[in-house]
């Protein structure tokens, strides 16, 4: 299939592939069951220890305020539920969320073993039905996660429910590189690196494989940004991080 090609209502992408929307939360489960307790590692040997920086950039933006509630989604091992823990404080809450078990038990271990209690909670949640009233939350975050929901409007719109006025959302997520020229390059990386270096790391080259799919399925940076502006949000801009292979879109409630 190529990107090109209408996909049916009933249907959605996982990566190339078209396959029926209820079946997507189970494929995606399976690959982050799958790639969980190397996560942080091959994060690490694909960006180049770059997504560290990105997520220090994300918290920058973020900006969460002492005693403020905050919930960041699809956590993954909690590199941004971490900064947010120091920046709420402890008369703050965060609440560390992920459909996936295997990856929110990841990140509880982790942030267990480096001493971050308190006043972190651990949900389990989809991104699109969001267990919570609405505006329950000061900010909120999901980073690269958006591209793997079934439904991001869905998302986005659950999202805005659960801001309070005043709130903000902050999305890190792969998008479109816009030095050209440099096209080819990360394609090669992308589609042949990548699941190398799964095959060796993390013995799952087919996951890290439909991680570089995803990426070229997601929505670009301007239509994201059309996407929250429909779902309510305002004020919404992004920042291109690395040549646009990143962004970070952020909206807010009034």
């Amino acid at each position: 299939m190529t990107e090109s090609e209408p996909i049916h209502q009933d249907e959605t992408h996982f990566g190339y592939q078209r396959v029926p929307v209820a079946e997507k939360a189970r494929r995606v489960g399976e690959v982050f069951s799958s790639v969980a307790s190397r996560y942080d590692v091959m994060n690490d040997l694909m960006s180049v220890g770059l997504h560290r920086l990105w997520k220090r950039q994300a918290l920058r933006l973020i900006n969460a305020r002492p005693g403020q509630r905050v919930l960041d989604l699809a956590a993954g091992t909690g590199d941004l539920a971490e900064g947010m823990a120091g920046q709420v404080g402890p008369s703050g809450q965060v609440i560390v969320s992920d459909i996936n078990p295997a990856m929110l038990e990841t990140g509880r271990d982790r942030l267990l073993n480096e001493g971050v209690t308190g006043q972190l909670d651990y949900v389990i949640a989809d991104a699109e039905q969001l267990p919570f009233p609405s505006r329950s939350f000061d900010r909120i975050s999901i980073g690269f996660g958006l591209r793997n929901v079934t439904r991001i409007p869905a998302a986005l719109k659950a999202m805005r429910e659960a801001l309070r006025p005043g709130g903000q959302v902050v999305i890190l997520e792969f998008s479109s590189l816009y030095l050209r020229p440099l096209q080819p390059v990360y394609d090669l990386y992308s589609f042949r690196m990548l699941p190398l270096m799964g095959h060796f790391v993390a013995q799952d080259a087919d996951s890290y494989r439909y991680l570089a799919e995803s990426i070229r399925q997601h929505p670009d940076q301007e239509t994201l940004k059309a996407m929250m502006e429909t779902a309510g949000f305002e004020d919404v801009d992004y920042i291109n991080l690395s040549g646009g292979v990143v962004a970070l879109h952020h909206g807010h409630v009034y």
